[in-house]
């Protein structure tokens, strides 16, 4: 679900807090919201062995070899030990700069512009030729994590920190945050420093920190009630 005000942030808050019905403190994790294209990669035992879109949720497209030309994503975990299967989770992107050198390179060929650096990180990732793809300046923020076999976490900030300890890039802009206001006056501190960032952003992605409070507080129609994007 989205919000776009501090009101409704404060609303659904509310919500999170009646919900779990005990009046325990609840942290939050913020985190800047790429906009890109959302990709899964499974991992067997510390090696990147296939890695699809999102599609519709349920089924997507295989793109391992593309996927497999983008040096931020990992070919083998960091770190002794990995679990058996883990699947990790991300968006693929294309930065701003990386978007005015590709468009810079067409320009001088008979190939359409690319409109944006959305569509762009999308087309580059669909390539059928993974040659073409290795051309194109993408990068990739992983933000979590799927089925896993042998680790167990106990919160985002945690789940977090593991996968950059194994070499995953999560984006340094992550914060826990423990009130709610202070989740709102970050929200709108960040629709003025969105112009810093070499990426696009189209909101800010806010999670309930603790696994067990989103398990108790669950999903409705597939979207979780421990969570909210705020957009501007």
């Amino acid at each position: 679900e989205k919000v776009t005000t501090a009101e409704a942030i404060e609303r659904w808050a509310e919500d999170v807090r009646k919900r779990l019905g005990t009046g325990e403190p609840v942290s939050y994790v913020l985190e800047p919201k790429i906009d890109g294209l959302a990709v899964n990669l499974t991992y067997e035992n510390g090696l990147l062995v296939r890695g699809a879109t999102r599609g519709d949720g349920i089924q997507g497209e295989d793109v391992t070899p593309n996927l497999r030309t983008i040096r931020a994503i990992p070919l083998r975990m960091l770190g002794s030990d990995p679990p058996a299967v883990v699947e990790v989770r991300g968006e693929v992107y294309l930065p701003l700069s990386g978007f005015r050198e590709l468009n810079e390179r067409l320009a001088g060929t008979s190939q359409k512009l690319a409109p944006n650096p959305r569509n762009a990180a999308a087309g580059s990732l669909r390539q059928k030729n993974s040659a073409i793809t290795a051309e194109r300046p993408l990068s990739a923020w992983i933000y979590g994590t799927g089925y896993a076999d042998g680790v167990v976490f106990d919160g985002q900030l945690q789940m977090l920190e593991w996968l950059r300890e194994r070499g995953f890039p999560t984006n340094p802009y992550v914060e826990r945050l423990d009130s709610i206001e202070a989740v709102a006056e970050a929200c709108a501190a960040w629709e003025r420093r969105r112009i810093e960032l070499d990426y696009e952003i189209d909101g800010i992605v806010i999670k309930v920190d603790a696994f067990d409070q989103q398990r108790r507080l669950g999903a409705l129609h597939q979207r979780p009630r421990w969570a909210r994007a705020f957009k501007w």
